[in-house]
C-alpha cells in the first residue's frame, strides 16, 4: 500500500525527531537545511504508519543496507519497502514483494538531462507530448522506482533500464491540478488560460 504526506510543513519536527529511532534521527540531522530533515522524518513516519496498519508492528524500524545502499528492516526479511520525497510530498510503499517508489516534482524540462537518461524512443515520446516536462518526469520516476526495487540506484544504464521490463510492474499517478489564470489579451480584455498548478508531482510504484 502507498502512503503519501503532502503537508510536510505542518510536521512538529522537534517532537517527531524524539519519536523515531536514533538511527533515523541521526540520518535526518545530517541534512543541513530543515526542509531535508522534515522530508527524512516524514518518510520514516509514513513507514511506521504502514508497518502498524499492515503488519501490526509498532516498534521503530531499524535499517540494514544492501551492497548498493538499499535498506531493509532488521528482523523482517519478509517485508519490502521504499521511501521517496520531493518538495511537494513524501511517499512510502510497504509490500511482501520487492518494490520501489519514486516521487518527483515536475519542473522545467531540460533537454541535456533528458538526453542523458532517455532512449531515442523515449525522447520521441517527450517531444511529442503536450507537456514535455510531465512526460519526462513520468519516465524518470519509472526508471528510478525500478532501480530502487532492484537496489542498483542511478547508474550509466539509465537509457536502457526499462527495456524488457513488463509495463504491469508500474503504477504511475500524476498529482497535477489544473487552475485558471486570467491574462489580458491584445484588446485589453481578460482571457482565461488553463495552466498547470506550480505545486505538482508525479509518483511511480514499481512492484514485481
Amino acid at each position: 500500500m502507498v502512503y503519501i504526506n503532502e503537508h510536510i510543513e505542518s510536521l512538529d519536527l522537534a517532537a517527531a525527531l524524539q519519536s523515531i529511532s536514533p538511527q533515523r534521527r541521526q540520518q535526518a540531522l545530517r541534512y543541513k537545511h530543515e526542509q531535508g530533515q522534515r522530508q527524512c522524518v516524514a518518510a520514516y513516519l509514513l513507514l511506521k504508519q504502514a508497518l502498524k496498519e499492515q503488519e501490526g508492528i509498532s516498534d521503530n524500524p531499524v535499517f540494514e543496507y544492501g551492497e548498493h545502499g538499499k535498506p531493509f528492516i532488521v528482523g523482517h526479511p519478509e517485508l519490502y519497502f521504499s521511501l521517496s520525497h520531493c518538495k511537494e510530498a513524501t511517499a512510502c510503499v510497504l509490500s511482501r514483494r520487492p518494490v520501489g517508489i519514486d516521487v518527483e516534482s515536475v519542473g522545467r524540462y531540460r533537454e541535456s538531462v533528458a538526453r542523458y537518461a532517455m532512449s531515442d524512443a523515449e525522447m520521441l515520446q517527450i517531444h511529442q507530448a503536450e507537456h514535455p516536462e510531465v512526460m519526462f518526469t513520468r519516465l524518470w520516476t519509472m526508471k528510478e522506482s525500478l532501480l530502487k526495487l532492484t537496489g542498483e540506484g542511478i547508474n550509466d544504464q539509465m537509457k536502457t533500464v526499462l527495456d524488457n521490463v513488463p509495463a504491469s510492474w508500474f503504477k504511475t499517478t500524476e498529482h497535477i491540478r489544473s487552475s485558471l489564470s486570467a491574462t489580458p489579451d491584445l484588446a485589453g480584455r481578460l482571457a482565461k488560460q488553463e495552466i498547470l498548478n506550480p505545486s505538482k508531482y508525479i509518483l511511480t510504484v514499481c512492484e514485481q
